[in-house]
């Protein structure tokens, strides 16, 4: 009698065990639970409430009780802008280091020899030297003439005669040119200023990359 109640007890367990294991089989991935933050304690459940969905968050498997994924709370709006610019800052860094990388092999193929690429860069500084020069004659050119035209508006209003607008235009012409050229001469002068660095930093990379191939040879 006892055996048959043994018997019958194990028939019961089974009945019962099969049907949830047949569920968890059915079910993708398994069953899961999943655990987040929410006013600044730990809350788990089997089902993710809407306002928990763009939280920080961890997916624990039913089955076996570990954690089978982590996912990061949704980014702000300022966050994935941010995150956006960090992105678009990496890639152009790459890119730039891409062409130095190609500027470097172009130097070290064009170049026999140190010499070689000093007067390269001297022929670049005299280019500059002489296009600093043009730019000045210019621009004192271009003030004369600013200067002459402002003088004639100022004899005009002095005989109480009115400025004309052919000359008025000219004067806002000349001054916006005058402007323009300023501006080109600053940048020409900065370029002419980091030249020699510039043939410092060259010398430095050629020599590396000589010293590389040598070694490699």
């Amino acid at each position: 009698m006892k055996a048959l109640h043994t018997l019958m007890a194990g028939a019961v367990l089974l009945a019962l065990a099969a049907p949830l294991a047949l569920a968890q089989d059915a079910a993708p991935g398994g069953k899961k639970l999943y655990c987040w933050n929410e006013g600044g304690r730990k809350v788990c459940g089997d089902a993710l409430p809407a306002h928990a969905v763009d939280s920080a968050r961890t997916e624990i498997s039913a089955k076996s009780g570990l954690a089978t994924a982590r996912v990061d709370r949704a980014l702000t709006a300022e966050e994935r802008v941010a995150a956006q610019e960090a992105e678009r800052a990496a890639r152009r860094e790459a890119l730039a280091e891409e062409a130095r990388k190609r500027r470097d092999h172009a130097m070290a193929e064009s170049y026999a020899t140190e010499q070689d690429l000093r007067n390269s860069f001297q022929e670049r500084i005299v280019l500059l030297e002489e296009t600093v020069k043009a730019s000045r004659l210019g621009i004192e050119g271009r003030r004369q003439t600013l200067l002459s035209l402002l003088r004639k508006a100022g004899e005009a209003e002095l005989g109480n005669k009115p400025v004309s607008k052919v000359l008025a235009a000219s004067i806002r012409n000349q001054h916006d040119e005058l402007l323009h050229q300023q501006e080109s001469l600053k940048q020409q002068l900065l370029e002419r200023s980091t030249a020699d660095q510039d043939l410092a930093t060259a010398l430095e990379r050629y020599h590396a990359l000589k010293s590389g191939r040598a070694g490699q040879g």
